[in-house]
């Protein structure tokens, strides 16, 4: 029989690239994609799986504590991992209770109906769960902002600066507290930002791709000298595989690419590989404009992945090199 598992966020950046990889790699499991279809949430990015036959869709908001217990009823979910989340800093400035709502409140719903379905479950059904996890994807951003040396490990202290960053730090400790005070099976992945295709088009990477392949001014905020920590999206999905199969209950692991790069070396590597791809009259760098700095910007983000790599073997594929030439073929065909 399919173990069941819950995907929730499955339509969007990082879950549908996961399902892909996961149904490929795995026959064993029926998937039930669970996603509300925000604007941030394409079921076109599924069309490689949306007709197989252990892949489900349910539309749904995880807000809604009965429609969630409909759900366990009606799959007997044995597993859920959460990627499900409102992500985007800037959208987070201007309206927080959203974040709130879905990534606290939402995460909470889950995690409570998950113990009654699995942890409450009568006597006869309880070896059914045993092995049940609840895995919960979440981000670097909670541990706040590093200077220009150092690195964030699973022992550093949460600071996090920014409603997005603030409402996952809560949703964290949620996830937390049900293994310490019930037990529960779950486990933590706070991952560096993640590029690849199928990202919304909002997010930094695409929107450098999209407006210069429009002749349109790429902004940049600041001065560009903030820093990340850029993970390809293919190596997150092989190392929350390997979370989820291999890391004992109760473990966080970060994840990280290893690809520190500043802003601005984003947006002249996007120029100067479309400069050869797609050519213009003049450099797409010359479309670069600074603009007015987010608010409560963190300066550096930069992941130690050892733990991973030394628990569990993972490690990144791709350079950024290689990684990026990926990314912008993938969207040089969606945009022309």
């Amino acid at each position: 029989m399919d173990k069941t598992i819950l995907i929730t966020g499955g339509a969007g950046f990082i879950g549908s690239n996961f399902i892909e990889y996961f149904i490929k790699k795995y026959s064993n499991y029926h998937i039930i994609n669970l996603d509300l279809l925000t604007y941030a949430g394409d079921l076109s990015n599924l069309h490689e799986v949306e007709n197989c036959q252990n892949y489900s869709f349910e539309k749904g908001d995880i807000r809604d504590r009965f429609f969630l217990m409909s759900l366990f009823d009606k799959y007997d979910i044995q597993h859920i991992i959460h990627f499900a989340a409102e992500s985007h800093v800037d959208n987070s400035i201007k309206d927080p209770a959203i974040f709130a709502e879905t990534n606290v409140i939402g995460t909470l719903n889950l995690l409570d109906i998950a113990k009654q379905h699995w942890m409450d479950a009568p006597f006869l059904y309880k070896e059914k769960y045993q092995g049940s996890r609840f895995y919960h994807i979440s981000t670097d951003e909670v541990y706040g902002t590093l200077g220009e040396i150092g690195y964030f490990t699973e022992q550093t202290p949460y600071a996090p600066n920014s409603p997005y960053s603030a409402s996952k730090a809560g949703s964290d400790m949620l996830v937390r507290s049900y293994y310490h005070t019930f037990g529960m099976n779950v486990v933590t992945t706070n991952c560096s930002n993640n590029y690849g295709p199928k990202q919304h088009d909002e997010k930094l990477i695409p929107t450098l791709i999209r407006k210069a392949l429009h002749g349109e001014p790429l902004p940049i905020y600041g001065d560009g000298n903030n820093i990340r920590d850029w993970l390809f999206v293919e190596d997150h999905c092989n190392a929350i595989d390997l979370v989820f199969h291999k890391a004992k209950a109760g473990e966080t692991y970060l994840i990280g690419g290893h690809n520190e790069r500043t802003t601005l070396e984003i947006a002249y590597a996007v120029c100067e590989y479309l400069d050869k791809k797609v050519p213009s009259e003049k450099s797409y760098k010359e479309l670069i404009q600074f603009v007015t700095d987010r608010p409560g910007h963190d300066f550096r983000y930069a992941i130690d992945a050892s733990k991973l790599e030394s628990d569990l073997g993972w490690q990144a594929k791709e350079t950024f090199e290689t990684g990026i030439i990926k990314t912008i073929d993938w969207y040089i065909h969606k945009y022309m």
